[in-house]
């Protein structure tokens, strides 16, 4: 177990928040990086030209860690949906194919695929998930000639249960489907080998398990999608942008990998410098050591939820950093409501109570939760 991180944030010890996956707070470290980052356009004069390119540079690198690809792979982008209009603009999909997706699924992940299911004449195709297991069967039953692309998560963001992205990858590129993966309830407090899952983009917020702050996000391109269209064409991602004094000899040439692909406006050294220390935390323990204590956190609180009647998935059919609660009669009226007049903070989401801890959470905090549901 890592131990308890409380002291490096700023969370009361009268609060009991645990909803990580709803926002997390930032760090102390966090705030000074941010605080840092605005000090340094305070002074312009001061800010040089290869500072536009060093403070997003120091993200990417810190970025591909946490997601194990090479820099080159990674683009900056400033949310979810952002990350997935460049999909959508960059994956192939014919009229009569289906878009396979997750019922339920985060809207982030849809509304982009309705969209252009749409516009070609394509289908999207909500697979349900059979009572009380993981999505993971029903989704590669899905997934066959007429797939041309699925669009998951590798959990769900409402119950937390998984996905076998492993599994799904193999069966896109059996069926040639193109895959694309929403990982922002998951990188960071999740392994993922994104090697072994291969898919076309994985793009992830930072604003919840990658520790950062709102506005912030990373986009991972497959080396077969480099050459692609960006959804916006700005000057710093054209090569030879280094130089200032030369930006008016219009090049059509891009920076090398997925830089082409970077949001407008990328150097903000607040919001990057931010995120990089939001990473930095993360690394220094290490996402699977982050995984193991998450889940030791979440399976106590399971045991202690159920001697109440309430059921929960095990880990491994849910995700080691979610726990989702079922109430067999029902939710009680005003549950969180209740609750956050306790101090206790969580997230309801459908039927189910969702409680996502993290480090920053002791024992205080559970016992603070149990003795609310009791």
């Amino acid at each position: 177990m890592i131990p308890c991180q409380r002291e490096r944030f700023a969370v009361p010890p009268e609060v009991h928040y645990l909803n990580c996956a709803y926002m997390a707070p930032l760090s102390h470290d966090v705030i000074a990086a941010m605080d840092a980052g605005a000090r340094a356009k305070a002074s312009p004069w001061r800010y040089r030209p290869a500072d536009f390119f060093t403070v997003s540079e120091h993200f990417r690198e810190r970025a591909a860690r946490i997601a194990g690809v090479p820099d080159d792979c990674i683009a900056i982008v400033p949310s979810a949906s952002y990350g997935l209009a460049v999909a959508a603009a960059n994956v192939p999909l014919a009229r009569a194919q289906e878009v396979v997706t997750l019922a339920g699924q985060f809207p982030s992940n849809v509304y982009v695929w309705q969209e252009l299911a749409a516009r070609v004449g394509a289908v999207v195709r909500a697979v349900e998930r059979p009572s009380q297991s993981c999505w993971s069967e029903a989704l590669l039953d899905a997934i066959g000639p007429d797939t041309g692309l699925v669009a998951v998560p590798h959990c769900h963001w409402a119950d937390g249960r998984v996905v076998d992205l492993v599994a799904v990858g193999a069966k896109c590129r059996e069926v040639g489907a193109a895959l694309v993966l929403d990982l922002t309830q998951s990188l960071g407090a999740m392994p993922i080998d994104l090697a072994a899952v291969d898919p076309d983009f994985m793009v992830a917020a930072c604003y919840k398990w990658l520790m950062g702050p709102y506005g912030t996000g990373m986009l991972y391109i497959a080396p077969r999608h480099h050459a692609g269209t960006p959804i916006k064409h700005n000057w710093i991602n054209r090569g030879g942008s280094e130089d200032f004094a030369r930006l008016v000899e219009y090049r059509a040439d891009f920076q090398p990998g997925a830089r082409r692909f970077d949001m407008g406006e990328k150097a903000n050294p607040p919001l990057l410098m931010g995120a990089s220390a939001g990473l930095d935390f993360l690394l220094e323990f290490g996402v699977e050591a982050i995984a193991a204590s998450l889940a030791a956190q979440t399976e106590a609180l399971a045991a202690r939820a159920a001697a109440l009647g309430l059921e929960a998935a095990p880990v491994g059919v849910r995700a080691p950093h979610f726990l989702s609660l079922g109430f067999p009669d029902g939710v009680p009226e005003g549950l969180t409501e209740r609750l956050a007049a306790r101090e206790v903070f969580v997230s309801l989401r459908g039927a189910s109570l969702r409680v996502t801890p993290h480090l920053y959470n002791d024992a205080a905090d559970a016992e603070a939760l149990i003795a609310a549901l009791r």
